[in-house]
């Protein structure tokens, strides 16, 4: 087995030990063998209903999204050419948040009923997303100093603080349908996730992988300057612009279902090239699998450290992810002196 095969199984194994442990925790606790015979369909009554129905959903969730939020983040860093790039950072997370709330807002009477099917409301995280990410995209190319890494991270940044406030203002002026539950989509939460969450978001990833095998060799000369792309007939503005929109999608995808769970996107491709290496076989496989687990473990930590109480998933993943974005920040800033 080559390098890159074994730490790819590595991760695999990792990923595998942390869903059967969060799957035992809980009001509850069930051991990993039970959790495994339950799995198998070899458990008591008891244990298949507490890990199939209660709690299984909620941790398949949880890895779906984080997956998701892992794949966006790579692309968008490897389409931007820019380390700190990510949806989080970009506006893109809090865009995708605002289309939910704003769909909420907008369809929701006076008795606080949706008017309309909640069915739509993928498609209203995929529409913010897509606005938010088209606000950044011309404000850079308005901008003199748009080679500077710093200044697209400043915009997105701006416009994630215009989205928080406007979701904050639309629920306080509301009628919002199911407002408490709608808080999710400002901080993140895995705690309503149905067996179909995990479908649509599963669904969403399979379509994904096509599309990924397809800009698999666009993902490699991306990183070309513009004069040996032009001798090469490849069109980096073309495929730039194909990865940011798959990126935009990815996030839409799991923000629709999770809410804004804020720095995956940042920490899964970091993590991956540490562990993996950024153009070894398999780069993406690992960025999927780190960021189904930090999700995984942040939902885990957010139910389990303050029981009964439960704090919110995108808390727990902000409070990694910011120091590493200060210090990114910081050594760019460094590099540029």
């Amino acid at each position: 087995m080559n390098a890159p095969a074994l730490r790819l199984t590595v991760l695999a194994a990792l990923l595998a030990f942390c869903v059967i442990g969060a799957t035992g925790l809980g009001s509850s606790f069930i051991g990993p063998e039970r959790v495994i015979a339950a799995l198998l369909g070899d458990g008591s009554r008891m244990d298949t209903v507490i890990v199939w129905t209660l709690r299984l959903p909620r941790v398949a969730l949880a890895v779906a999204a984080g997956i998701a939020l892992g794949l966006a983040g790579a692309i968008l860093q490897r389409a931007l050419r820019n380390p700190m790039a990510a949806p989080s950072i970009l506006g893109i997370t809090d865009g995708a948040a605002f289309g939910v709330v704003t769909f909420l807002w907008l369809f929701s009477d006076q008795a606080n009923v949706l008017t309309v099917s909640i069915h739509w409301q993928p498609l209203a995280a995929v529409i913010g997303a897509l606005a938010f990410a088209a606000l950044v995209g011309l404000l850079t190319l308005a901008d003199t100093r748009r080679r500077d890494p710093v200044r697209v991270i400043l915009y997105g940044i701006a416009l994630s603080a215009l989205a928080k406030a406007a979701v904050t203002l639309m629920m306080i002026i509301g009628p919002v349908y199911r407002a408490s539950q709608a808080l999710q989509w400002i901080t993140g939460s895995v705690s309503a996730a149905h067996w179909i969450d995990v479908g649509v978001v599963t669904l969403g990833l399979a379509a994904a992988v096509p599309m990924l095998i397809l800009m698999r060799l666009p993902m490699r000369q991306i990183v070309l300057d513009a004069q040996t792309a032009a001798t090469t007939g490849f069109s980096v503005d073309r495929n730039r612009i194909a990865l940011m929109v798959l990126s935009v999608l990815l996030t839409a995808l799991a923000i629709s279902q999770v809410g804004a769970i804020g720095f995956v996107g940042l920490i899964a491709p970091h993590a991956a090239r540490l562990f993996h290496g950024q153009f070894a076989a398999g780069y993406l496989v690992a960025t999927a699998m780190i960021g189904g687990m930090l999700v995984l473990i942040a939902d885990t930590l957010a139910r389990t450290i303050a029981s009964p109480l439960e704090l919110p998933a995108g808390a727990v993943t902000a409070l990694i992810g910011a120091p590493l974005f200060l210090m990114l920040i910081l050594r760019s800033q460094r590099s540029n002196v």
